[in-house]
């Protein structure tokens, strides 16, 4: 750190410090919210200098209040403050995929390598390998006038076309200089641009704040617009693609508390969803699950590709032990990833797990600041911090040639304590995404897997979504899904008289109802995530079973005499075994064949 201290702390409190800038002359250089400054701890044994990175909150007049990333062990009043003048910012190109950073976006393999198991204070390492060469291909060439976030060539990353664009910055038209072709780092000059006052020499790579949207520049500059999400994203899950849908370019929450399955589901959403690019953000969630996390990728086939998952998966790890400043960070670096392949027409789904700890991290930050608190001691701008975060998932077309569309669906796991969905941060969620998949504990426990409880979720994208269910589907999909939601209701309303009054309490029919709310429970609903077969199902053969599912609800069993209810009981009992082995079964196999001939002669029989 070469630059002069333009600043010095004069108070320190825990990762909070405050700042005052030092007079250069008659002047003092401005503070700015969201810079990114530099604090010298002078209270160190030796000579070794750490360098830590902290961010503006706060600017009162000459004074600013800053979050640092780091511990502030040995920072004490007086220490240098540089400030860099530049924004939190995400370095974006090429060699993103496949990594795995901290929320400042450090790469965590390369910081082991170099510094350990336990990382050292005041490391700030590129995000890009700068050494590795990329063959970059030009697009356009010396002559030609390009406006921000054009395509000026493309570089392979792995089974992607990474298109390397004009800076998000630019402003107006800008005429290409010269451009080259070859291969080179990301830190070499691929191209120069001018607008008749300026020059810029593009690299491979570029920097961008984390809390500003790129799609906001595209869209100032007249490059994009928004389009309204209109397909549903595939998960495979007959649960979520049948009855509670995932629009792309969507938002979605899990919430669910302590051991009710929401990293195996958000695992399998992962693997399996129709995305290109998967973006896993551990912004708080607990280290022993995000190194297993670490672990499983790298090694998980790709069902897509044949590959790895890891291969086209990036993951920011900022656990509950790391800084709480860097956690907060962390989803807004995450985000910003996900708009940078978004805006090469990628469809990108980012998971942020778990949005508790960061509103958490939120909350620790606004009670050092003595801001006024709102619903148990959240800061009162809560809300529209979850509002801010999830509106910037969507569907953007940009204004090329090829009207090149991607999409970035952001789904938020939440860690309500004790399960309870009436927590503040929970019910910001729920106003601001548009499916909601709850996690029972009562379900859980047991071994309802996914333990979403279909009474307690909702998708406003299944009405939002009907123009396409109607013409890839079936015109009448919404209403078959609605007819099966309200057998659910009914199943339950009577489970619970049950329980009072016993099965003499109920008449045949209602018996009937609850068997039959029971089965599509069981055997719809459910779905094994350790079986091969039915760990992920298309979408053609969760229409098959639906067709099916209805015949079976549909279908009266004849009544043998005037209390037959143990009857009845083992007949749905026996069709729930057939069912449940069709779901393991290979889609149109002899064993399937079989069983689906099994099924039909037990309703006949």
């Amino acid at each position: 750190m070469n630059e002069p201290a333009s600043a010095r702390v004069v108070a320190v409190q825990d990762d909070l410090i405050t700042i005052e800038s030092v007079a250069d002359g008659e002047h003092y250089r401005p503070l700015m919210k969201n810079e990114v400054i530099y604090i010298l701890p002078t209270r160190l044994d030796g000579d070794r200098q750490e360098w830590l990175k902290a961010e503006v909150l706060r600017v009162k007049g000459r004074r600013a209040d800053a979050q640092v990333y780091e511990s502030t062990g040995g920072v004490g009043v007086g220490d240098p403050v540089v400030q860099s003048a530049d924004m939190l910012s995400a370095e974006l190109g090429p060699g993103l995929l496949g990594m795995v950073y901290d929320g400042l976006q450090n790469p965590l393999e390369l910081l082991a390598v170099q510094h350990g198991t336990f990382l050292p204070r005041g490391v700030d390492l590129p995000a890009l390998d700068q050494e590795k060469l990329w063959p970059f291909k030009p697009y356009v060439k010396e002559g030609d006038t390009v406006r921000t976030g054009d395509v000026l060539g493309s570089v392979a990353e792995g089974r992607f076309r990474h298109s390397i664009m004009a800076p998000f910055d630019l402003v107006g038209e800008w005429t290409v200089d010269w451009i080259m072709e070859g291969s080179f780092s990301v830190a070499d000059s691929v191209a120069q641009l001018s607008n008749g006052t300026q020059q810029r020499q593009i690299h491979m790579s570029q920097r961008w704040p984390i809390r500003q949207p790129i799609s906001r520049a595209l869209l100032a500059q007249g490059q994009a617009q928004r389009q309204y999400p209109s397909v549903p994203l595939s998960t495979t899950m007959r649960l979520i693609d049948t009855f509670f849908p995932i629009a792309k370019g969507g938002t979605g929450c899990i919430p669910g508390p302590f051991g009710a399955g929401k990293t195996v589901l958000q695992g399998l959403i992962a693997r399996y969803s129709d995305v290109d690019i998967v973006i896993v953000v551990a912004c708080g969630e607990r280290a022993g699950e995000v190194v297993e996390t670490i672990q499983e990728f790298p090694n998980m086939p790709d069902p897509k590709t044949g590959g790895t998952l890891m291969d086209r998966t990036i993951i920011l790890c900022n656990t509950s032990s790391m800084p709480v400043a860097a956690r907060e960070a962390s989803i807004y670096m995450g985000i910003t990833l996900a708009e940078y392949y978004q805006s090469m027409g990628y469809d990108v789904l980012l998971i942020a797990d778990s949005t508790s700890r960061w509103a958490q991290a939120m909350r620790e930050t606004s009670g050092r600041l003595e801001e006024i608190p709102g619903e148990e001691a959240f800061p009162a701008y809560l809300d529209s911090s979850i509002k801010n975060v999830y509106e910037r998932a969507g569907v953007i077309q940009r204004y090329d040639e090829q009207s090149t569309t991607g999409t970035f669906t952001m789904i938020g796991t939440v860690s309500p304590a004790g399960g309870n969905f009436e927590e503040p941060v929970t019910q910001s969620t729920l106003g601001t995404v548009k499916t909601f998949l709850g996690l029972s504990a009562e379900r859980a426990y047991k071994r309802f897997y996914p333990a979403v409880d279909p009474l307690l979720s909702w998708s406003r994208y299944l009405q939002q979504l009907k123009p396409w269910f109607d013409e890839n589907l079936d015109p009448r999909w919404t209403e078959r899904v609605a007819r099966l939601q309200s057998l659910l209701e009914k199943g339950e309303e009577i489970n619970r008289m049950m329980q009072v009054t016993g099965e003499e309490g109920v008449t045949r029919e209602d018996f009937i109802i609850s068997q039959k709310a029971q089965l599509l429970d069981m055997v719809y609903l459910q779905q094994d995530a350790f079986d091969d077969v039915d760990v992920s199902v298309p979408m053609e053969r969760q229409q098959a079973l639906l067709s099916l599912m209805e015949a079976v609800i549909e279908h009266q069993p004849p009544a043998r005499s005037e209390d037959d209810k143990a009857e009845v009981r083992d007949f749905y009992t026996r069709l729930t075994g057939l069912l449940k082995n069709l779901n393991y079964s290979m889609w149109n196999s002899s064993d399937y064949d079989a069983l689906l001939q099994d099924i039909h002669a037990t309703l006949n029989g």
